[in-house]
C-alpha cells in the first residue's frame, strides 16, 4: 500500500485529521476578556454565563481573578470615567452606566472623583467643535442645549456652554 496524498488518511496530521481543540475554563476565557479590556464584576458574569457557562463556575473564576488582581471594579470604574469623558461625554450619563455595571454610589462618587478636567469645559469644548461660533441664534442655542443634555452633562454645564461668548 502507498500513501496517496488525496485521500485525506496520511500521516498523524495529515490533511484528514482534524486537532482537537481543547475547552478553554472559565479562568482562562476571563481573562481573555480582561486582555482586551478592563471589565466590571457583573460584566464579566454576564459575558460568560451567556455563552454556555455554568454560572457557579463563572462566579468562582470571577472571585479568583478579582482576588489575585486581574478584575479590579474600582480601576474598571476609573477606567470608564476616562473613557467616556474624552468621548464627549458627561457626568450624569457616566454615573448611569457605571449604575448599570453594578457598581454602588460610593464606588461610582470616587470612580468620578478621579476625573481631573473640568466638566464645563468640555461641554464648552464640545460646542465649539459641533457649533462653531453660531451660538447667536436662539434655534442654534437649542440645539447645542439639547445635543449636551443627551450626552449626559448638566444644567449648569449646559448654560455655560450655551450661553458663553467664543470670541474669547
Amino acid at each position: 500500500m502507498h500513501d496517496d496524498p488525496n485521500d485525506g488518511s496520511t500521516g498523524a496530521n495529515g490533511p484528514g485529521r482534524r486537532r482537537r481543540v481543547r475547552e478553554q475554563t472559565p479562568v482562562q476565557r476571563a481573562l481573555g476578556l480582561l486582555a482586551r479590556r478592563e471589565h466590571s464584576r457583573k460584566e464579566l458574569n454576564r459575558k460568560l454565563t451567556s455563552r454556555g457557562l455554568d454560572a457557579g463556575e463563572v462566579g468562582a473564576a470571577v472571585d479568583r481573578l478579582a482576588g489575585e488582581g486581574w478584575q479590579d471594579d474600582s480601576r474598571f470604574a476609573e477606567s470608564l470615567v476616562r473613557s467616556r469623558a474624552a468621548s464627549g461625554y458627561g457626568p450624569l450619563r457616566i454615573r448611569a452606566e457605571l449604575s448599570t455595571h453594578g457598581l454602588d454610589g460610593e464606588a461610582i462618587a470616587v470612580a468620578m472623583g478621579t476625573f481631573e478636567g473640568n466638566w464645563k469645559e468640555n461641554a464648552r469644548d464640545l460646542v465649539r467643535r459641533r457649533f462653531g461660533k453660531a451660538l447667536d441664534e436662539l434655534a442654534v442655542r437649542r440645539k447645542a442645549a439639547d445635543f449636551l443634555i443627551r450626552r449626559g452633562f448638566d444644567g449648569d454645564s449646559v448654560r455655560a456652554a450655551t450661553r458663553l461668548d467664543l470670541d474669547d
